[in-house]
């Protein structure tokens, strides 16, 4: 049998590999820069204890804390990009660390700074917010002051600065683990042929046709995790106590307020939210039993809940061909949104596609100095693949304006603001290719089910996803030990909860709540349920609207974070303070279902499932 195999890092021709020269020219060039960078830290110790004294020595401390920022900014960018590339290369990934290092100690050095200037008398600091010289940094020193009531002292916060590097330990090796230790082993394809499992060509599998190909996959890689569930759960763990002891440490009266905190969010946004969508899984009920009957499945288990239900439909885009239908796609963002893209996604920004090692997934990264940066591990046979291109194009987008439209102090926008600007995108992109196919009953139907999919897992399940991080942190802040055993019971809870009696829950998917990435990022997943129900409202008024419409949103994204998200998206006209936003989600998921149902059952394209 022949035997398909993941390239490694040395045999991926230049043309599919980002370029990382604007930030560095060298490994040695780095290195100078690491050194020069380590060498300027002294200069803290000139401004201790004389933030006080005058406006403009307080600018001045300010620019040198600045400077220091923006040069560990791309020392830590080309460090992780490098480590991401291929993470068993002991060499990038000592960059990393040393680069995280060199973090700690420059927050260690600076820990002095927002105590200092919390500490200043309020009649002084309302001077020194009219002054001239502070106006740019006035947004800046305003989320410090509201910070005052979690601020320590100086030595206290200088502890916890140094506690950083450690902070990190419990994610560090969760992705070890995740990225490198793990072999999933090989599968049996169809032609006879032996194709390595990986988490690049995972979904690629749960897509599949053959429903027993299906199923050996989702064993298979499952089975890989259950190897290692006691260090999985110790590590997810561990990461939740780590949270509970910053919240405590910074007087928060729980994990989730501390989490919320630094965007401005409300407690009742978050509830509201989970409590909304809660109200609203008869939609998602309806799918999945559509879904069964489509298939032709006695009995639908989560293996079943990928593959197209529409047969027939053999899609394949090579990654040239994804950029052109981006770039169309993306039309109604006006020529200059759609002309910088082309460039960037065509020469420099993208690492494209899986090697051994890679980092699993895709993300958006780069810093002020340098490009948008795009990680894909982009597989030509699935439509996903598409989408998560136009995905990160919308991030990476997002940070080009915002780059170019504020000062480094403001420039990088919140993870709230970020999940908005990717979901636009892929909400763009299904008008574009529903109004394509528009002829073609099968594609049409294909599509439909893709960006209900695509709803069903951003929506309904990063909302099963929060609901399961407050639990668990719940837990650890009640003093419960947070064992294998609790983690995994409370999300089967959640899975019966969301799924109801409409799909088998199987005792391999208890234990994907070990496998994300994303938990490690505490209370980030719900920010993915409000960017698409935010996205969905915008890309409505964009696409129906006009020039004033298209320029709100350009707006919006070049605020970066010179102010909370919040009043960002109030501005670009949705608010979501209001349930309103998420219930429009609902009710459009469960339109996309009724037009499904009506374009597969008058098409007669229902075909059973091998």
């Amino acid at each position: 049998m022949t035997t398909k195999k993941i390239p490694h890092r040395k045999d991926v021709p230049d043309r599919h590999r980002w370029d990382l020269s604007p930030l560095f020219a060298s490994d040695a060039s780095w290195e100078q820069a690491f050194a020069a960078l380590e060498g300027h830290l002294a200069g803290y110790d000139r401004f201790r204890g004389k933030l006080a004294e005058s406006a403009e020595g307080l600018k001045r401390a300010l620019d040198y804390h600045f400077d220091v920022t923006r040069r560990l900014d791309r020392l830590h960018t080309y460090a992780h990009l490098r480590s991401d590339e291929d993470k068993s290369h002991q060499r990038y990934l000592g960059f990393y660390r040393r680069a995280v290092n060199l973090q700690t100690r420059c927050c260690e050095l600076a820990s002095f700074m927002t105590p200092e200037i919390q500490a200043i008398a309020d009649e002084t600091m309302t001077d020194f917010l009219s002054h001239p010289c502070l106006q740019p940094v006035r947004f800046y020193l305003e989320k410090i002051l509201r910070y005052k009531p979690h601020t320590l002292g100086q030595s206290e916060e200088q502890i916890l600065a140094m506690s950083g590097e450690i902070g990190q330990t419990a994610s560090q090796i969760f992705g070890q683990l995740d990225n490198v230790d793990l072999n999933f082993g090989t599968i049996a394809a169809e032609d006879g042929s032996e194709v390595e499992l990986s988490h690049g060509n995972f979904m690629v599998f749960l897509i599949h046709p053959n429903r027993d190909i299906r199923k050996r996959a989702f064993d298979r890689y499952y089975r890989t995790y259950a190897a290692l569930k006691n260090t999985l759960a110790t590590a997810l763990s561990c990461s939740a106590k780590k949270d509970f002891f910053y919240a405590r440490a910074r007087k928060f009266e729980n994990c989730r307020m501390a989490g919320l905190f630094d965007d401005n969010v409300p407690d009742a946004l978050y509830d509201n939210l989970v409590a909304t969508v809660r109200a609203h899984l008869a939609p998602l009920f309806k799918y999945f039993r559509f879904r069964q009957k489509a298939l032709g499945l006695e009995a639908l288990h989560f293996y079943d809940t990928y593959v197209p239900i529409v047969a027939g439909v053999d899609f394949h885009m090579s990654y040239e061909d994804a950029v052109a239908v981006a770039i169309r796609a993306l039309r109604p963002l006006g020529s200059e949104y759609t002309q910088i893209l082309q460039e960037g996604l065509s020469a420099g920004w993208v690492d494209r596609y899986e090697n051994r090692g890679k980092r699993s997934g895709a993300y958006s990264s780069g810093c002020y100095d340098s490009p948008p940066y795009i990680l894909l591990n982009y597989e030509e046979g699935s439509l996903n693949s598409l989408y998560t291109l136009v995905h990160e194009a919308g991030h990476s987008m997002h940070s080009y304006f915002a780059n170019r439209h504020q000062p480094y102090v403001d420039h990088q926008y919140t993870i709230f603001a970020a999940e908005v600007a990717s979901t636009f995108n892929e909400s763009l992109l299904s008008r574009y290719l529903l109004e394509y196919y528009a002829d073609n009953p099968r594609m049409k139907a294909f599509i439909l089910n893709r960006e209900i999919d695509n709803i069903r897992a951003t929506f309904y399940r990063q909302t099963m996803f929060a609901e399961f991080e407050v639990r668990t942190h719940r837990m650890v802040e009640q003093n419960e030990p947070l064992t294998l055993e609790q983690i995994i019971s409370s999300y089967r809870e959640l899975l019966e909860a969301y799924f109801g009696d409409a799909m088998v829950i199987d005792p391999e998917l208890e234990l994907e709540c070990l496998r994300i990435p994303h938990f490690y990022a505490s209370f980030y997943v719900y920010k993915y349920a409000t960017g698409i129900s935010a996205a969905i409202a915008l890309a409505e008024k964009v696409c129906s609207g006009g020039d004033d419409e298209r320029r709100a949103y350009i707006d919006f994204l070049k605020l970066g974070g010179s102010s909370f998200p919040l009043q960002q998206l109030q501005e670009a006209g949705v608010d979501m303070r209001s349930a309103r936003p998420v219930q429009m989600t609902a009710e459009h998921f469960d339109h996309l279902v009724d037009q499904l149902i009506a374009e597969v059952e008058a098409s007669s394209l229902l075909t059973p499932d091998k």
